[in-house]
C-alpha cells in the first residue's frame, strides 16, 4: 500500500478522513512579521491542535490504513513528544492498545499528555533515535505493530493534509515554511504543494544543531549525523527518513537552518505579537523569515506545535529577554559613602530604566574611592535604551561594565 501513498487521490482521501479528528487551523496573517520582512506572512497554526500539535493527521491517518489484525497487535511508536501524542489519541479513537517509547528527555507535559490519552510509555535514551530503536526491540519481543513518526508514506499522507488546507484558504500562496526533523511533514506538504502548483516554493526549515536533511541532500545520501544539540527537541533527529529522500530530493526547493538564539527571540515575538505559545521546533519557520531574500511574496509559515513545559517556557522567556537587551546587568565601583546608591538609581531612573536586582558588595577592595562593587540587573526597551542608560552611567562619573544576566 505505501507505493500508493503520496497521489493526488490519497491526499484527498487523507484530507476527509482527518477532519474527524483535527481542529481547523485556519490561516492567522501577521502585520508584525510582514513589516519586518517586506512579504505577506501567514501562521498555520498547527500548535492550536487539540493534541498541541499536527502530527494528529499522519497518526490517525495511519491507523485507517492498518488491518485488524495489525491493530489488534497493538502499536508502538517512538517520539519525543508530539507524534507521540498524536498515536495515544489515534490508539484511544479505535479502542487499540498504543505503547510509546520517549527519551527520558522528553518534557513533562508531553510525557504525561501522552499517558492521559491511555498510551503506555517507556523512557529510554537521551534522544530519538535511541528511543526509536527500543521501540523496534519491543515490536519484535512482543509482536506490536510499528509505526514509524516520519519514515512512513501513510503517516506523510497524513501530514500533507496541512498544504490542502492551506490551498483552500490561500490558493495564490507563493511559499511555504515547513519545519524538518525527519522529514514526514516536510514530504507530505512538498509533494502535495508541488501537484497542485508546480511553480511554488517550499522551503525546509531545521535546527542548526541537528540539520540532518540538509547535510544529507549535500552528500545525495541518507546521512547520520554524529550528534544533535538544539533546544528544538521535536526536530533533534540525526537520520532523515529513507523512504522519504527521493520525495524531498524532488520536491522540497531549499534548506534554511536557525540558530537556538532565534528560536529563543522567535518565542518571544510570537507570545507578545499573537499571544500564541509556540514551541521551538514551531518556531523554525517563523525565526527563518529573516534569511528569505524575496519581497512582496505571500509565505506561510507552518506552526508545527505547541506542547512546551512551563519551566522551558520560562527559560526561553528570559533568555528571550536578555538577548533582546530587554534585560541586561551592569557592574561598577562606587566609593564607599552615603548616597552613592541613591546617585545611581537616580540616573537609571530619569531614563525610565527600571531596576529589577541590586547586588551591593562592598569588600572588593580596601580603596573607600573605589570600595563597593554594584551590580544592577535593568529592564529596559531594548538596545536602544540600554545604549542610553550606559551612556548615562558613563557621562556621570561611573565605569559600567556589561556582564552576563543572571536572573
Amino acid at each position: 500500500m505505501e507505493a500508493e501513498m503520496l497521489t493526488l487521490e490519497r491526499f484527498e482521501e487523507a484530507s476527509e478522513i482527518v477532519k474527524k479528528v483535527t481542529s481547523e487551523t485556519k490561516l492567522v496573517y501577521s502585520d508584525f512579521y510582514s513589516n519586518h520582512t517586506g512579504n505577506k506572512v501567514y501562521l498555520k497554526p498547527e500548535n492550536m491542535q487539540f493534541t498541541g500539535a499536527y502530527k494528529v493527521r499522519g497518526a490517525y491517518y495511519k491507523m485507517t490504513t492498518l488491518t485488524e489484525e495489525e491493530r489488534a497487535r497493538g502499536i508502538i511508536t517512538a517520539s519525543a513528544g508530539n507524534h507521540a501524542q498524536g498515536v495515544a489519541y489515534a490508539a484511544q479513537c479505535f479502542g487499540v492498545k498504543a505503547v510509546i517509547v520517549m527519551p527520558t528527555t522528553t518534557p513533562l507535559i508531553k510525557v504525561n499528555r501522552t499517558k492521559s490519552y491511555g498510551a503506555e510509555v517507556v523512557l529510554h535514551g537521551d534522544v530519538y533515535d535511541e528511543a526509536c530503536a527500543r521501540a523496534y526491540e519491543l515490536a519484535d519481543e512482543k509482536g506490536y505493530t510499528f509505526i514509524h513518526p516520519f519514515d512512513d508514506l501513510a503517516v506523510a499522507t497524513g501530514q500533507g493534509t496541512i498544504a490542502m488546507e492551506i490551498f483552500k484558504e490561500l490558493p495564490v500562496v507563493d511559499m511555504i515554511l515547513v519545519p524538518i526533523g525527519g522529514g514526514g511533514l516536510a514530504t507530505g506538504v512538498s509533494t502535495l504543494a508541488k501537484l497542485l502548483n508546480p511553480k511554488i516554493k517550499v522551503i525546509g526549515v531545521e535546527p542548526a544543531g541537528a540539520n540532518c536533511m540538509q547535510v544529507s541532500l549535500q552528500k545525495d545520501e541518507v546521512t547520520t549525523l554524529p550528534k544533535v544539540n538544539t533546544i528544538a527537541d521535536g526536530t533533534a533527529v540525526k537520520t532523515p527518513g529513507g523512504k522519504l529522500f527521493p520525495y524531498i530530493k524532488e520536491n522540497l526547493d531549499d534548506i534554511i537552518t536557525v540558530e537556538d538564539e532565534d528560536l529563543v527571540v522567535a518565542f518571544l515575538d510570537m507570545v507578545e505579537n499573537h499571544k500564541m505559545v509556540v514551541e521551538n521546533s514551531g518556531l523554525l519557520t517563523v525565526a527563518a523569515l529573516k534569511q528569505l531574500t524575496v519581497k512582496g511574496k505571500k509565505v506561510v509559515s507552518i506552526l508545527s506545535g505547541g506542547n512546551m513545559d512551563v519551566i522551558t517556557m520560562s527559560s526561553v522567556v528570559q533568555q528571550g529577554l536578555i538577548l533582546r537587551d530587554r534585560i541586561f546587568t551592569v557592574s561598577t565601583l562606587l566609593p564607599d559613602k552615603p548616597g552613592e546608591l541613591s546617585r545611581v538609581a537616580d540616573v537609571i531612573a530619569k531614563l525610565n530604566g527600571n531596576v529589577i536586582k541590586l547586588e551591593h558588595n562592598q569588600f572588593v577592595s580596601i580603596n573607600r574611592n573605589a570600595a563597593v562593587e554594584l551590580r544592577i540587573t535593568i529592564e529596559a526597551f531594548g538596545t536602544e535604551h540600554k545604549t542610553q542608560i550606559m551612556q548615562a552611567l558613563e557621562k556621570n562619573g561611573y565605569s559600567p561594565k556589561a556582564v552576563r544576566t543572571v536572573i
